[in-house]
């Protein structure tokens, strides 16, 4: 993977910021997007942009196209509003969707058609175990099953052109954002690490690790996958 350069969406925090750590270790140039990039030392090329804002997001988009040769996408970027059926906020299932699929569609997009013609390209998309349902998922859980359904289609419209295209779904992963809803101790956690055959949290290695395997060239011949990181968490028979 060493001199490939590989964009990479919520660049900045949690999973996002382990994958491109991860990434620039293996010499890869990683292109990070996120919305807030003050007093960030980022282990390549940053750039702020307002993901929810399609236009700014269309507009930053270009640049980059223009400036960079991608060869790989990895779309992290993502939110949860919890929320459970009879109270779901059709503003907030909007944003949702907005910012779990919409964005991995219209930066995909962006790159693609250099990947089409190269011959070659990656893209991986961060879901969640949450598309085997979960309390007050009702929207990141769609948002997401929406996503797997674009990973396979990608797959299968992109596979005569060398470009393979997987998901990675996490289970609870011990991320800043994580904490917010689950401090440490609390019933929430408890309650989180019981759903977890292995009774750990995942680390935003574990994903970094799944993300960076499916970009290389050992996955060359995987496509259309979803790769569980989640402790044995998805596993019907926890």
């Amino acid at each position: 993977m060493k001199n490939k350069c590989v964009l990479v969406t919520g660049a900045t925090k949690g999973i996002g910021w382990a994958i491109s750590q991860r990434l620039a270790d293996l010499g890869c140039h990683v292109v990070g997007l996120a919305r807030n990039t003050q007093d960030i030392d980022f282990p390549g090329y940053l750039y702020s942009c307002d993901l929810s804002n399609a236009g700014e997001t269309e507009d930053m988009l270009r640049v980059i196209r223009e400036k960079y040769p991608v060869d790989a996408v990895v779309n992290n970027v993502g939110m949860v509003r919890p929320e459970p059926l009879g109270e779901i906020d059709l503003g907030s299932l909007y944003q949702v969707f907005d910012l779990n699929v919409r964005v991995a569609v219209q930066v995909t997009q962006t790159f693609v058609a250099s990947m089409k013609a190269r011959k070659e390209g990656r893209i991986v998309n961060i879901c969640s175990r949450a598309t085997h349902g979960g309390v007050n998922r009702s929207s990141y859980s769609a948002a997401k099953s929406a996503l797997i359904g674009c990973t396979r289609t990608w797959a299968l419209e992109l596979a005569p052109y060398g470009i393979t295209v997987n998901a990675v779904s996490p289970g609870p992963i011990e991320t800043e954002l994580f904490r917010d809803g689950h401090p440490a101790g609390s019933e929430a956690e408890k309650k989180a690490l019981a759903s977890i055959p292995m009774g750990r949290l995942g680390s935003p290695a574990d994903v970094a690790a799944a993300v960076t395997f499916l970009l290389g060239d050992e996955a060359g011949f995987i496509t259309g996958q979803v790769l569980g990181v989640d402790g044995g968490g998805s596993l019907a028979g926890r």
